[in-house]
């Protein structure tokens, strides 16, 4: 699935906290199990980060937020983004609850 970066209004550049992912909610309702608490991800070099899966995840706030994901997102040089144009990454599923993140 093709997901998009997410921030917050004030992300901190520094630490990573403030980013994450946007998944389409038709991704979302294929993808995920709502008795899912929390999912794993695989970033490109191999770490794993778990991120928990609030109630509003299943209502409108479709994000997977995680500060490991925004260093990540830093260090590949994702980020900043210009406003409006979050960069697009690769979320492919490799089993129960696990998940694969790839950039362009």
């Amino acid at each position: 699935m093709i997901v998009s970066g997410w921030k917050t209004g004030a992300p901190n550049i520094k630490t990573g906290v403030g980013f994450g992912l946007k998944i389409k909610q038709k991704d979302r309702d294929k993808y995920f199990q709502i008795e899912w608490t929390a999912v794993k991800i695989e970033l490109e070099k191999g770490n794993w980060v778990e991120v928990n899966l609030s109630d509003s995840f299943w209502r409108d706030c479709i994000e997977l937020r995680n500060s490991k994901i925004g260093r990540w997102m830093l260090e590949n040089g994702l980020t900043p983004w210009p406003k409006g144009n979050p960069p697009k990454l690769e979320l492919k599923s490799i089993g129960d609850r696990k998940f694969k993140l790839k950039s362009p």
